[in-house]
């Protein structure tokens, strides 16, 4: 494949350090757009501009950029829905009933018993980052008090249960925004390679593991060690000079005054949606004409069907789904009407507008690089001193210090992964492996970053110091980190 040797790069860096230093994306990912068209138009400013919001445009001409991101979108009216009708409500009360505390209970068993429920509900609720990391704060963070154990704990828990749970399970926006961005590259069997990578996203796995030894083995090292002697010695739930980020006003909206919380209005629409994914991935890629589809058992044709189907499709169709399903519950409960269900689905859409303007310039960025032949340039450009085998490693390391840097994962993949999956197809590299090392890496910075979205809401849910809540949950993240760059390292070596 062409491409426009060193100016093939020029972009994507632009992207990185624009990124690192001002710490905006939407202001990064553009001026990696801009510069890609500007190196395509030989250095015609006003041109590369016109042709820069004009890739911007032509994003919505592949059906499959427009049903993600309208995907996204149709996610946060589900949200709001099971918010306004009691449904996350009745999950908090439906929790706390289950973890009554009984007074003859071993206090340090009852201590790991609510610990692991709070890192089990940040598991459950692998929808939405934030969804996931508020409920686990504001559910748990009355117990903690009580029993003495520290918010930076809690803030632990819930920021380790999040992020890589939602990548690890992508029935979601997730999977839906990073399917797209492999179709941008070409690759027609997205779903099916993103579910291989699941085993390989060492991170995440790490991540889940070490939080869950810290709960069964009572395991604290360095500043969470301290935070929890702090609050079982002295009950201080903070340090002295903490300033805790409340959240009172961010944790959730409000369920409207005649919904009774009910669990069920939670995890019935939730449910329908993920139900439903599969279901239609293998409808829409149920092919009888594929060759040997007649000597396939039914369990080798629904696998196949699966693996062929449209992930953008079922996504979206999936969440159509679960909106008409919550829809039809709460208007037989009179909880809302079409009116207010129609306002709360227009509200729904519009707080997700920012997580669809970055898709659309992460698919746009994503499409420019490949016509630039960025990842080609540099693949042929490391075979003279990179090894293929240090490849996964590598990657995973790039894409944690942007995340960490920039405190995005999202954004980390739409720069990323234009990068790396054309280099892993020049020198024949598993693409989920590569796949695989982009998303640990994004999910380090999400998970660890002290600007990331994910880290701060989980400071403030459990109301506690922000940069204590970092502090304390740094050197696991880290030791994830490091064990996840061996095994890269040392699949890649198996790779090659």
């Amino acid at each position: 494949m062409e491409h426009y040797g060193i100016w093939s790069v020029i972009p994507p860096l632009v992207a990185i350090l624009l990124a690192i230093r001002t710490k905006k994306v939407f202001v990064a990912l553009f001026g990696g757009i801009w510069m890609s068209y500007l190196v395509l138009d030989h250095w015609h400013p006003i041109k590369a501009f016109y042709d820069a919001v004009m890739a911007l445009v032509k994003v919505f001409q592949s059906e499959g950029n427009t049903k993600t991101i309208m995907f996204s979108a149709l996610v946060g009216a589900l949200i709001l829905f099971v918010q306004k009708s009691g449904g996350t409500e009745g999950f908090v009360r439906y929790v706390r009933e289950k973890l009554q505390f009984d007074a003859t209970e071993n206090i340090d068993k009852l201590r790991r018993k609510v610990a692991f429920f709070a890192w089990l509900t940040g598991i459950i609720i692998f929808v939405e980052t934030s969804i996931s990391s508020l409920t686990v704060g504001t559910v748990f963070r009355p117990l903690f008090d009580k029993l003495r154990m520290s918010r930076e704990k809690l803030a632990y828990l819930a920021d380790s249960s999040s992020a890589p749970v939602s990548v690890l399970l992508p029935f979601n926006a997730w999977g839906a925004f990073i399917m797209g961005l492999l179709l941008v590259e070409g690759l027609d069997k997205p779903f099916l390679l993103l579910m291989k990578s699941i085993p390989f996203n060492f991170y995440a796995w790490f991540t889940l593991l070490i939080g869950f030894l810290v709960i069964r083995f009572d395991w604290l090292i360095g500043p969470m060690k301290k935070a929890e002697e702090r609050v079982r010695t002295t009950g201080k739930l903070l340090n002295d000079f903490a300033v805790p980020m409340i959240s009172e006003e961010l944790t959730e909206v409000a369920p409207v005054p005649h919904a009774r919380p009910r669990v069920y209005n939670m995890l019935i629409p939730i449910g329908v949606m993920v139900l439903m994914m599969p279901v239609l991935l293998m409808l829409t890629g149920w092919d009888p004409t594929l060759p040997g589809w007649e000597n396939k058992t039914l369990w080798q044709k629904i696998i196949t069907a699966m693996g062929n189907g449209s992930g953008s499709t079922a996504v979206l169709f999936a969440v159509i789904t679960a909106l008409i399903v919550a829809s039809l519950m709460y208007k037989a409960q009179r909880i809302a009407g079409l009116n207010e269900l129609n306002e709360w689905t227009l509200k729904g859409i519009s707080e997700m507008m920012p997580l669809a303007l970055l898709m659309m310039m992460a698919f746009a960025i994503g499409a420019a690089t490949k016509e630039l032949g960025t990842g080609y340039y540099l693949a042929g450009l490391s075979k003279d001193f990179l090894s293929p085998a240090w490849l996964p490693a590598i990657v995973f390391l790039l894409a944690a210090f942007i995340a960490f840097s920039t405190g995005t994962s999202w954004g980390t993949f739409a720069i990323m992964i234009p990068i790396a999956v054309p280099i892993a197809l020049k020198m024949n590299l598993p693409i989920h492996l590569i796949l695989a090392a982009v998303l640990s890496g994004g999910v380090f910075g999400d998970h660890a970053s002290p600007i990331s979205d994910t880290t701060i809401i989980s400071s403030m849910a459990a109301a506690t110091d922000h940069i204590d809540h970092v502090k304390t949950q740094l050197p696991y993240a880290l030791l994830s980190a490091g064990l996840a760059a061996v095994l890269f390292l040392i699949f890649g070596i198996i790779a090659v």
